[in-house]
């Protein structure tokens, strides 16, 4: 296993990607230190740092929509990790599937799979 303390942290943090691991959709990026890779890796149960609620959370805590990891790889440079997940419900609090489901133009490109009012 690699050493925790080896990954490149910026301020305590580094990047994390969650893909699907059956479609390999991006579903969204967030930020872990190093407990929440460490929590993330003991109960299989993705967990990150907020940086605006300056706080650990587990995806899924309040919503429901959870994500069972699978891998997780470390980037070559080792400052970004990638969760490969099974995710329980949608990614994005917005309500979509994925937080990535619009482009640069503006234009919705993702579904919309439950209402955000009825969750949080």
């Amino acid at each position: 296993m690699i050493d925790l303390d080896d990954l490149k942290y910026d301020n305590g943090l580094v990047i994390a990607i969650a893909q699907d691991y059956k479609t390999n959709d991006v579903l969204m990026c967030a930020h872990m230190n190093r407990e929440a890779l460490m929590k993330t890796i003991e109960t299989r149960r993705a967990h990150y740092w907020s940086r605006s609620r300056k706080k650990l959370w587990r995806k899924g805590e309040e919503s429901g929509h959870e994500q069972i990891v699978h891998d997780i790889l470390i980037d070559c440079d080792a400052d970004a990790v990638l969760l490969k997940v099974e995710q329980i419900g949608g990614a994005c609090h917005t309500g979509y599937m994925t937080c990535f489901y619009r482009t640069i133009e503006g234009d919705i490109v993702g579904r919309k799979i439950f209402d955000p009012d009825k969750v949080y």
